[in-house]
């Protein structure tokens, strides 16, 4: 059963990466060198920091790379502009989400316990990089399509998960879009609570918690 789950999760994420862009790069200025991914990330890691401290408006290219110790010309390598870094942003850290969680999920018994050790992760993720609360809710603002897709894509992953547990038997047969939803809306918030607002909380119990009423309306 193991085994099955983890296809079933390395499944939905080579279907997602098909469907986003390989490189939070714009197309045309995709890093080509072990050198130029490392500079890439170093300057989305500068953004995250200057954005999560000022906000978008007040943010500035300089000062990202500055943050980021590269030269104003290596950050037009990369981006176009002050809105294009940002976008790409919200998208490194989507893919952040999907690939720590990928890898917390993999190896879990069953469907409710990879759920249990993904809100896990995903509280410790969240405490660790507070920022991406704010980054993520200036995207709504700054550019509404990628804030859904950033929320539309995790969505997205957590009902496939859903579905193929409910065909091994491990879930109720009829779960989908809501239960989806609902799950999202449940980690996001006690990330928030827990993980951004707090640094002494317990997460180990906060996700047994949570996870306890997953399985009290999961359960077939």
């Amino acid at each position: 059963m193991g085994d099955e789950l983890d296809k079933a999760g390395q499944a939905a994420l080579a279907s997602e990466s098909m469907q986003v862009a390989a490189s939070p790069a714009s197309k045309d200025k995709t890093p080509r060198t072990a050198r130029g991914e490392k500079t890439l990330r170093k300057i989305l890691d500068a953004a995250a920091a200057e954005f999560g401290e000022r906000g978008f408006h007040d943010a500035g290219i300089t000062r990202i790379t500055q943050r980021a110790g590269v030269a104003l010309g290596t950050f037009y390598t990369y981006f176009d502009s002050k809105e294009a870094v940002f976008r790409a942003l919200v998208r490194y850290f989507s893919d952040n989400v999907r690939e720590g969680a990928g890898k917390a999920l993999s190896g879990a018994p069953d469907q409710l316990t990879a759920e249990h050790r993904g809100l896990e992760w995903f509280l410790r993720f969240a405490r660790e990089h507070k920022e991406i609360y704010r980054i993520i809710d200036q995207a709504e603002f700054v550019d509404p399509e990628i804030f859904r897709f950033h929320y539309e894509t995790t969505v997205g992953r957590i009902r496939k998960r859903l579905e193929a547990a409910a065909r091994r038997g491990e879930v109720r047969a009829d779960v989908g879009e809501v239960h989806a939803w609902a799950i999202a809306g449940m980690n996001v918030f006690l990330g928030l609570r827990f993980g951004v607002w707090s640094d002494d909380s317990d997460l180990v119990e906060t996700a047994k918690i949570a996870n306890r009423l997953l399985r009290e309306g999961l359960e077939p």
